[in-house]
């Protein structure tokens, strides 16, 4: 096994709903084939995550081939979403800027709004490649991301997350850790690094796919809800803003953007290119 080596992959098909962990992803611009290109909105256009609605990390939605998806969750039964049609496109609200999507059969509106307790609708994102640009202070031109927070790609490291359970076990709140790599939804885990190597991470290779390293991932309040009971805490971010605040952020992660596409696995060698 070389030093660095991928651990797992994370693809989440709708966003803040579990996902799945295959043993092989492809690399697209937007990110890996098929994350986040679902997202749950309310009455008024605005995307829900679990910012707003805790109980979305107990769904999870399975792909399925050509893009559909499964949709599971306590209580309700499985439904087989299927990719819309071409239509008419929907503006919807992501971190206050519109994004275009295209709405999804009333059966998916039915089953997350069930599932909530709230009227809500599902969209999907037809066409990554034109739909969203990549935050401008951090893109090169063209770089473009589905329903992800921000970037194509989230990285982390199992050493980090092990740095960071230390000094949550050294702080106020020493019962709620450790946490799982879970709570920060990464979509490639890596072992074999140093803690916060990541942070200087400008240019990685996965396997042959290279990305570039654009910032470090700033985290929420969803880092504090456990995504297999939908309960709050006060950790990690009670520790990353006493140990982990780069510049405006609470650290954890690094962002890529794809520079060269493939398919990345688990297992795969890690290489710092820069």
């Amino acid at each position: 096994m070389p030093n660095l080596y991928v651990q797992s992959l994370h693809v989440h098909p709708v966003k803040s709903v579990a996902g799945v962990a295959p043993a092989e992803a492809v690399v697209e611009p937007w990110g890996l084939s098929g994350d986040r290109r679902w997202a749950v909105v309310d009455t008024e256009g605005t995307v829900v995550t679990q910012r707003q609605q805790a109980r979305l990390a107990l769904a999870s939605a399975r792909p399925l081939e050509g893009g559909r998806v499964t949709l599971s969750g306590p209580g309700m039964p499985e439904l087989v979403v299927e990719v819309p049609e071409p239509g008419p496109l929907e503006p919807v609200s992501l971190f206050g800027k519109k994004v275009e999507t295209v709405v999804a059969a009333h059966a998916a509106a039915d089953w997350f709004s069930a599932y909530l307790g709230l009227p809500v609708r599902l969209v999907h994102m037809d066409d990554p490649a034109v739909r969203r640009p990549v935050d401008p202070d951090y893109a090169l031109p063209g770089e473009t991301v589905s329903l992800a927070d921000g970037y194509p790609l989230l990285t982390t490291t199992l050493a980090s997350l092990e740095a960071l359970n230390a000094l949550i076990a050294e702080g106020d709140h020493p019962a709620e850790g450790p946490l799982p790599m879970n709570r920060f939804r990464p979509n490639v885990v890596v072992a074999g690094a140093e803690a916060w190597a990541e942070d200087g991470w400008r240019r990685i290779a996965i396997g042959d796919v290279v990305f570039r390293g654009a910032r470090e991932c700033g985290r929420c309040v969803v880092t504090t809800t456990d995504q297999a009971t939908a309960e709050r805490g006060r950790e990690p971010l009670k520790t990353l803003a006493r140990h982990r605040r780069i510049g405006k952020s609470l650290a954890f992660g690094r962002q890529l953007v794809p520079v060269k596409l493939g398919t990345v696995r688990v297992g795969d060698e890690v290489r710092v290119l820069e």
